[in-house]
């Protein structure tokens, strides 16, 4: 009989943390119920804004540092120590020339320069010692015009050593081609074992930091453009906003338009020199409308949202949509001012496939 006591007591006791733990979760779900017992929806009334205008064109990037290195002077290279799409460091040797002509010359210019210096040093002692006797009395003037001049002349020579081994000496380092700036490497012009000349193009960079979008703005516009100087740049779903516009002072005479020069923020990812891309330039004003992007459901070819109407019903809305900007998106069609839609679409999904209830 005790036993039989203690399983009933047992018993009663789970039974008791059943019920505890139903009543527990119903009165969480009652907290998370609207006034009229149902789950509350987040969820915006849908309003009309004013927002700009913009014109759709076309354009290109490219780096705002890019540049073709040539040769400085003759030779034959010897070394190429980077290639296409390998990262460049400002300063950085990227080609070496054959050398022995350009240091032989500054070797020459070293030994002209020593023997400029020694003149040069004899010839202010022997006008010192000139210029005391003539003091003394010992020596005539032309003595001394004649030490004055010796000593003028090898000072004009010494000068001219001096400028002959700063050209040798830049003649040597033109056999090694630095990078003017860090970037990557675009283009290749010449093997190992090719003879250069001054003015012959070696290599191709530029500086993938430092971008810019150049377009063609038509000259129905160019007044807009000149006077609002804002544009945006569209890189697949990406807006880029730009840090600035030029516009140039004169028309193209082939087209006719204008060309402007987007500037876009440092380090950008997703552009290279070269790409195709849409540029919206700012043109007025128009009045629009928005909804946040994460409201709008994707399923394959079909772009919707989900509306409440006033009687809490969810129901899905196909919609067409503008283009993006920033975190919200533009609804050409399928709405209107005024209509409230769902800020959850997974939850709105679940609510709107129950069951309407009858009013029996």
């Amino acid at each position: 009989m005790l036993f039989a006591l203690e399983t009933r007591t047992g018993s009663g006791h789970r039974l008791l943390l059943a019920l505890s733990a139903l009543l527990l979760s119903a009165l969480a779900r009652a907290s998370d119920a609207g006034p009229g017992g149902a789950p509350e929806l987040p969820s915006m009334t849908v309003e009309i804004e004013v927002t700009p205008v913009e014109r759709l064109l076309d354009g290109v990037v490219e780096a705002v540092n890019q540049a073709t290195v040539s040769a400085q002077t003759a030779g034959r290279v010897d070394e190429i120590l980077f290639d296409v799409n390998d990262q460049v460091s400002a300063g950085s040797v990227i080609i070496r020339l054959h050398s022995t002509e350009q240091a032989a010359s500054l070797s020459q210019a070293q030994a002209a320069y020593r023997e400029a210096m020694a003149r040069e040093a004899e010839a202010q002692t022997r006008y010192q010692r000139i210029s005391d006797m003539y003091q003394r009395r010992v020596v005539a003037k032309a003595s001394l015009d004649e030490a004055s001049a010796a000593r003028d002349a090898a000072e004009a020579r010494l000068t001219a050593a001096k400028a002959g081994l700063t050209a040798a000496r830049e003649g040597v380092s033109y056999t090694e081609i630095r990078a003017p700036y860090s970037g990557v490497v675009t283009r290749k012009h010449v093997h190992v074992g090719e003879v250069v000349a001054p003015g012959t193009p070696l290599m191709t960079g530029a500086s993938l930091g430092a971008l810019r979008v150049v377009a063609e703005i038509p000259q129905s516009i160019a007044d807009d453009v000149r006077r609002l100087q804002k544009a945006v740049v569209y890189v697949g779903d990406e807006r880029i906003d730009s840090t600035g516009l030029t516009l140039f002072p004169s028309a193209q005479p082939e087209t006719n338009t204008f060309r402007a020069r987007i500037e876009l923020p440092a380090d950008v990812r997703g552009l290279a020199p070269g790409m195709f891309v849409k540029v919206g330039i700012l043109t007025g004003q128009a009045l629009r409308m928005l909804v946040p992007r994460e409201a709008v459901v994707e399923r394959s070819e079909m772009r919707g949202v989900y509306v409440v109407s006033p009687d809490g019903r969810v129901s899905l809305r196909q919609v067409r949509l503008g283009h993006l900007r920033g975190d919200r998106v533009e609804i050409l069609a399928g709405l209107a001012e005024g209509e409230v839609i769902a800020l959850d679409p997974a939850r709105a999904g679940l609510m709107a496939r129950r069951p309407a209830k009858s009013d029996d």
